[in-house]
């Protein structure tokens, strides 16, 4: 009997069969990992920057803003009373750290969440913990020695002081744009010690804000302010010069910003206020934002 003839050898696989398999291969593995959603900022990264653009009139310009504005969470969540808020943050907050609100130094109340929501200058998500949103505009100030201003630190009305060492922010009303927000600001933190100031900031050729210099960056972080509270903020940082400031260090009295709002002024007597700012000029690289 004759042996069986010789089978013939396999053909190898072509070189685009052996990466069209790879990728195969890649893709079913990427596939099958879970996906897993941040409960924190409502944002997609910890850590966002668009890049500069100017907020001058223009169509082209303004649209791109408001595109970039429109693109960040609603503001949300209102409480009939500081109590009811209290009670709605009790199950969602640690226990050690919403009872340090008010007593740790530096530290601020309930009162002064509530009237946050209720200016709606800030937003809470309905998770636990809930995530507190702010929209916050900071403002480079330069003098024509080439230094930034910065606040050192603030003076609280409960005889604490609480340190800062960050240029001049201030947190954005509804509806309100980065460079009204900053004008805003600048009047309400520095205006008693602007020379020459005017009542009206709006008419007030004393701040030049520079358009070209607007840049927006959500950052994700607990708060300060409100222990236990995770905090996803909102940055609008523009660049700005004021005639009429000191040359060296000085403080500003702040204007009560709550007079004349609620018809119940008790419940703004109850939050922790500042009462003064300190303010230093310093080199660039000393800025903390």
């Amino acid at each position: 009997m004759f042996p069986p003839p010789p089978q013939p050898l396999t053909t190898l696989p072509s070189l685009p069969d052996l990466l069209l398999t790879a990728l195969s291969v890649c893709f079913l593995v990427s596939s099958s990992k879970p996906h897993i959603a941040s409960t924190r900022c409502p944002f997609p990264r910890r850590f966002l920057k668009f890049p500069a653009m100017s907020l001058t009139a223009t169509p082209s310009k303004s649209t791109t803003t408001a595109t970039a504005l429109n693109t960040l969470p609603p503001r949300r969540h209102n409480f009939a009373s500081p109590q009811s808020l209290s009670e709605w943050l009790k199950p969602r907050l640690p226990s050690e750290s919403f009872a340090s609100w008010g007593v740790k130094p530096g530290t601020k109340n309930v009162h002064n969440l509530w009237l946050e929501l209720s200016q709606g200058e800030t937003s809470l998500a309905d998770s636990t913990p809930p995530v507190r949103t702010v929209h916050v505009v900071l403002v480079h100030i330069t003098a024509k020695h080439g230094k930034f201003l910065v606040e050192s630190h603030q003076e609280l009305s409960d005889g604490n002081v609480r340190k800062r060492g960050r240029p001049l922010s201030e947190k954005m009303k509804p509806n309100e744009d980065p460079e009204s927000a900053a004008v805003r600001g600048i009047f309400e933190e520095l205006g008693s010690a602007i020379v020459g100031a005017r009542p009206n900031p709006e008419t007030s050729d004393i701040v030049s804000i520079d358009p070209n210099s607007y840049e927006m960056r959500v950052e994700e972080r607990d708060s300060g302010s409100y222990p236990g509270l995770p905090g996803c903020y909102v940055l609008h940082t523009l660049s700005a010069t004021v005639e009429g400031l000191p040359e060296g260090d000085f403080c500003t009295y702040e204007v009560d910003e709550y007079d004349g709002v609620f018809e119940e002024k008790k419940l703004a007597d109850r939050a922790v206020s500042v009462k003064k700012h300190y303010w230093t000029w310093v080199s660039d690289d000393s800025i903390q934002t």
